[in-house]
């Protein structure tokens, strides 16, 4: 048990110095970047980019602090003191207390998830509220009021728990009764639950958080039903959502896996929030923010490309697979008692929960960061096919001035440390995609020409 613990606390220290290492390189980039990239300069003004800067440099800092306080030394205490195996036996007690079967696991476990999900909220608290009312409330983003925070993380709280615990339940219920090959049943149950989720999610969820409106009639909405209708893609309804009640980032995504999707736009990223300019609605700081109709098209060619070239159905059959080899190794090694001890369980206690966290977090850490590296790889590569797949729609400047508009409403900063970005960035950053535009552009060009 000692040497599997001292494994995981080494094995943990060393991923948390490598994020370490890599923010401070990106954070010498923040201090040592004095002008706007020449690229940028005709849209990128000095004043724009030195925000832009110190809002990274801000959060990158924050991050730096949250990292060591949690990520080094918290949760390196937790481990080395058994927390978890402190909280399961309490878990035990509160059973007792409410009058449940102790000697039930299913019922001690749940008690357990409820006990570590408030826990992990009020050890979280802090840095939200920082994260929200200092840090991005200095910078200009933040939207929310303290009663529609308090709310949030309430609703989230108690939306999480509806959610979780009926489906650790069934795990815990299929390890115990599945027999030899509990793990098939195991990958079917939760294979199902995820794609019920995607399903489920922004129809009942979603709107339990923020507003949603359908697009009104207009240019905008004909032309986003022509381009579906283009393309194919079983448009059902197209939704605006009020995200600048919570902050002032913008986007765009569609929703929906089987038959009928639904296209959500963040309020943000239509001009003037969608309203005429005469809206008495429309606040003074808004107004002349966002992207134009062509542009936020450019930006829905994009994500259509995501679903026209399988990028979606790729993604989910690849953790489909993830998550077969994961219940593998999970049947594999749940009875290995070091791993219990390890984390602080004596005298045989092996809780079939622990045991799936142990194993997911702890011994398959170093395979998990391997394979988000690729993950983080295949999903650069799928954005720039996403992109071409846009400029072959012929939206190649629209989509390059929506990129830069969204960078600089979000106060995006464009210069980053090569290997900061290659290991943390899903997406290719600003340049990098402007700068492939271009040179597709002058290739086909040539071949015109």
């Amino acid at each position: 048990g000692v040497v599997t613990l001292y494994a995981i606390l080494i094995f943990s220290f060393l991923e948390n110095l490598l994020q370490l290492y890599l923010t401070k390189r990106q954070i010498k980039v923040y201090r040592t970047s004095k002008n706007v990239p020449e690229e940028l300069t005709d849209v990128m003004t000095v004043e724009t980019f030195e925000k832009a800067r110190v809002y990274g440099l801000d959060k990158a800092q924050f991050g730096i602090f949250k990292l060591i306080i949690c990520d080094m030394i918290l949760a390196s205490i937790e481990l080395y003191y058994g927390f978890v195996a402190f909280i399961w036996s309490y878990a035990i007690d509160v059973t007792s207390t409410l009058s449940l079967d102790p000697s039930n696991e299913i019922q001690v476990s749940l008690v357990f998830v409820l006990l570590i999900n408030l826990i992990g909220t009020v050890k979280d608290l802090p840095f939200k509220i920082y994260g929200t009312f200092v840090l991005e409330e200095k910078h200009g983003f933040n939207k929310q009021t303290a009663g529609f925070f308090v709310k949030d993380q309430i609703k989230s709280l108690v939306v999480a728990q509806l959610l979780s615990l009926p489906v650790v339940a069934a795990i815990i219920f299929i390890v115990q009764r599945g027999g030899d090959y509990f793990f098939i049943w195991l990958w079917a149950f939760v294979g199902v639950v995820s794609l019920v989720l995607i399903t489920v999610y922004p129809v009942y969820i979603a709107p339990l958080f923020d507003k949603f409106r359908p697009l009104e009639e207009g240019e905008l909405r004909t032309s986003i039903e022509n381009l579906a209708s283009k393309l194919k893609f079983p448009l059902g309804q197209l939704f605006v959502v009020e995200g600048s009640k919570r902050s002032a980032h913008s986007n765009a995504y569609f929703t929906g896996l089987f038959g009928v999707k639904r296209i959500v736009l963040f309020d943000t990223l239509l001009w003037n929030k969608g309203k005429k300019d005469d809206d008495p609605e429309l606040k003074e700081e808004d107004k002349g923010k966002g992207c134009s109709d062509k542009e936020v098209l450019a930006v829905l060619a994009h994500e259509l490309g995501h679903w026209k070239l399988g990028h979606i159905t790729k993604n989910i059959v690849i953790m489909q697979v993830q998550l077969f080899l994961i219940f593998i190794v999970f049947a594999q090694l749940f009875k290995y008692s070091p791993l219990y001890e390890a984390v602080g369980f004596r005298n045989g206690v092996e809780p079939i929960l622990i045991g799936l966290l142990v194993i997911v977090m702890y011994v398959l850490a170093p395979y998990n960061t391997v394979v988000s590296i690729v993950m983080t790889i295949l999903s650069r590569r799928f954005e720039y096919q996403a992109d071409d797949f846009a400029k072959k729609l012929g939206y190649h400047k629209e989509l390059g001035s929506s990129l830069i508009k969204l960078h600089i409403d979000n106060l995006g900063f464009p210069i980053y440390d090569w290997l900061y970005s290659a290991l943390n960035h899903s997406h290719p950053t600003l340049l990098q995609r402007l700068g492939k535009l271009t040179d597709e552009a002058r290739e086909d060009e040539k071949k015109r020409s």
